[in-house]
C-alpha cells in the first residue's frame, strides 16, 4: 500500500490499489438491473481528476461501456451519467456540502486502523487536499500512526 506520496508520485502510473474491471463489473449488475426495470440511466460516482489514474474512471470508459450496453441490450437510449468525473475533490465536497453529505460517515481509507482511516494512503491524501482546498472542516477520525 504506497503511502505519504507527493502528488506528482500519485500521478503517474497505476498503483496497486486499482481493483481489475471493478467499474466495468459495478456497471455490467447496473446494466442487467436497468434493462430488467426498465430504466434508462445509470449514475456512477467515478472520478477522473483525483482517481490516481485509475483507467476505469476515465469519460472514455463511461462513453464506451454506454455504447457497448446499447448494443447488448434492448436499452438504445440508455444514458450513463458520471457527474462527478470532472470534478476535483474541493468541488465535489462542496458540492456535497450544499446537499447535506454528513462527512463524518464517510472515508476514503484504502488502509484502515480498527475504526479511522490512515491519513496516509493516496485516498486519504486526496481527501485531505479536497477538504483543504474546498476550506470545508474534514470530519474523518485519522489514526495518529
Amino acid at each position: 500500500m504506497p503511502k505519504d506520496r507527493a502528488p506528482e508520485a500519485m500521478a503517474h502510473g497505476i498503483p496497486p490499489t486499482y481493483v481489475p474491471a471493478r467499474n466495468t463489473i459495478f456497471l455490467s449488475y447496473a446494466l442487467a438491473l436497468a434493462e430488467v426495470l426498465p430504466a434508462r440511466d445509470i449514475f456512477i460516482g467515478i472520478n477522473f481528476l483525483d482517481a490516481s489514474g485509475y483507467p476505469d474512471c476515465r469519460e472514455e470508459f463511461v462513453n464506451a461501456f454506454e455504447q457497448a450496453a446499447r448494443l447488448g441490450t434492448r436499452l438504445r437510449d440508455l444514458r450513463i451519467h458520471a457527474p462527478l468525473v470532472r470534478m476535483t475533490k474541493a468541488e465535489i465536497i462542496r458540492a456535497g456540502t450544499s446537499l447535506g453529505v454528513d462527512y463524518a460517515l464517510t472515508h476514503s481509507c484504502y488502509d484502515p486502523i480498527n475504526d479511522r482511516a490512515c491519513g496516509r494512503c493516496d485516498a486519504c491524501l486526496l481527501r485531505k487536499k479536497g477538504f483543504a482546498e474546498a476550506r470545508v472542516h474534514d470530519p474523518t477520525r485519522y489514526s495518529l500512526r
